[in-house]
């Protein structure tokens, strides 16, 4: 298998793992959702299930506790997101929005893989968009997951400032995609097509 295949494979599939790993934890910690699950197969039941009508601060999900990890700006503390990314979209009718999305995710993943085709991974200058294309990926498959599983995306992570001003809470997926898209940026720098020399007067 080429190289640049096993990188793809590789570095998708981990961000993938990681991403729903740590869902996984945060549901387990955070919310009451694995209560009265016994066995690893009774919790991932619960977690991949098509979820409950929303309940309390309507969530489907109930919130447990929060971690502050740097008080007065970093946390974890479970938040649904149903939208696109920052909760874009969230408002659309579910009959809407879930085939939407579902066009969505897939035309990017068919569009990220068209494109990582094209790469020959060989060419130093193509570093960027050859690890950053398989962040993408990864992060975009880790909230298809979510949506296929529950229509909504489990988000965790939340920086704010003094409670005052706040980014929206997002997760491992996200950050992946974010890192990747930022590495097709300085790709498409890197990789500028230059003009073409002037040809020399005889």
């Amino acid at each position: 298998m080429p190289r640049k295949y096993v990188i793809l494979l590789a570095l998708t599939l981990g961000v993938i793992v990681l991403d729903q790993w740590t869902k996984y934890l945060v549901v387990r910690d955070l919310t009451t959702r694995f209560d009265g699950a016994t066995t690893l197969s009774q919790r991932l039941g619960a977690m991949y299930s098509p979820a409950e009508a929303p309940g309390r601060y309507g969530l489907h999900f109930q919130p447990r506790t929060h971690v502050e990890v740097v008080e007065d700006f970093f946390r974890l503390r479970y938040a649904e997101n149903p939208g696109a990314a920052w909760g874009m979209f969230r408002d659309l009718p579910p009959h809407l929005r879930g085939p939407l999305f579902h066009l969505v995710s897939l035309g990017a993943v068919l569009l990220i893989v068209f494109y990582f085709r094209k790469l020959s991974g060989k060419d130093p200058a193509e570093v960027w968009a050859l690890w950053g294309l398989p962040l993408v990926l990864g992060g975009a498959l880790g909230n298809y997951i979510d949506r296929v599983a529950r229509a909504f995306v489990i988000d965790f992570l939340e920086a704010h400032w003094y409670d005052k001003a706040a980014w929206p809470s997002f997760n491992v997926a996200d950050a992946a995609i974010c890192i990747g898209v930022g590495m097709l940026v300085v790709d498409a720098f890197v990789r500028k097509e230059k003009p073409a020399s002037a040809p020399a007067n005889a």
